[in-house]
């Protein structure tokens, strides 16, 4: 008989009216929901509210979560939407803060790349090369070009290394949409980056999964 994960003891405790237990399933996921939030709308105030608003959320729908798929999956999908909906009523925005990034090595295949670009939260020092500089500049300026759904299914799959099936049940949308979709993201990651004077090559658009 398989043991029952962490989440899955909250949960039964949830059900059984514990709502302490509510509580630390929430803290257990707050840092990694909000991370996902942070890499969609790329700034930490609106993060912060995106976060606030999917754990209200989940906190108003745990007692119709029936385990069709993992609660980090589920979690995972209502903070997408929520950073989704803010996207698009933040539409008209022309620049997002380009702070606290580092460059990506030579060598390194395109999804550990962008996901080393997206993660990491510490300021180039004043020894970082320029080019590497302006490259993080642009890639950061050429993601927040992008739709909505090309970042979404970017962020899953560079930054939280989900799966195909995982990102589908995410998105709710079928494994082969998400195929397609992953390659025209990268594609159209490619042309914005052309466009702003890069290398067509700094983000190949083979999954190399």
């Amino acid at each position: 008989m398989q043991t029952p994960s962490a989440d899955q003891t909250l949960l039964e405790q949830i059900r059984l009216g514990d709502r302490a237990a509510l509580g630390q399933l929430l803290l257990k996921h707050e840092k990694r929901l909000f991370n996902t939030a942070l890499r969609m709308v790329s700034n930490r105030d609106d993060a912060a509210e995106v976060t606030q608003e999917a754990m209200l959320k989940i906190i108003q729908h745990i007692d119709a979560y029936r385990s069709e798929a993992q609660v980090t999956t589920w979690m995972t999908r209502i903070v997408m939407n929520q950073a989704i909906s803010r996207l698009r009523r933040r539409k008209l925005r022309d620049h997002v803060s380009l702070d606290s990034v580092r460059p990506s090595s030579d060598g390194e295949d395109q999804a550990t790349a962008l996901r080393r670009v997206l993660e990491d939260t510490r300021e180039l020092g004043p020894d970082s090369d320029v080019e590497q500089s302006e490259m993080i500049h642009h890639l950061h300026t050429a993601i927040d070009r992008l739709d909505e759904d090309f970042r979404a299914v970017l962020v899953l799959r560079d930054l939280r290394e989900m799966d195909y099936q995982q990102i589908a049940d995410v998105l709710e949308v079928k494994v082969g949409t998400v195929k397609s979709r992953l390659f025209r993201a990268r594609l159209a990651l490619r042309e914005e980056m052309q466009k702003l004077e890069l290398s067509p090559g700094v983000y190949p658009v083979q999954d190399g999964a």
